[in-house]
């Protein structure tokens, strides 16, 4: 996933988009507790995923203003 795909979204998309990437990292992490993680290269994509969406929303929510 990168920027430029995440600035064509609506806001609700990327409402959407950021509650899935929360919801994989959370069983991401539940996994790594019960010692099953098998995607140890998953917890920075998702970390960085998020990051990206919840910044394109700031971008998205500053212009607006």
């Amino acid at each position: 996933m990168d920027a430029k795909e995440l600035r064509s979204k609506s806001d609700q998309e990327l409402r959407d988009e950021l509650n899935a990437l929360l919801k994989e990292q959370f069983n991401l992490r539940m996994q790594k507790a019960i010692g099953q993680a098998a995607r140890i290269d998953q917890f920075s994509k998702v970390r960085k995923n998020i990051a990206r969406v919840k910044t394109v929303m700031t971008e998205k929510q500053r212009s607006g203003e």
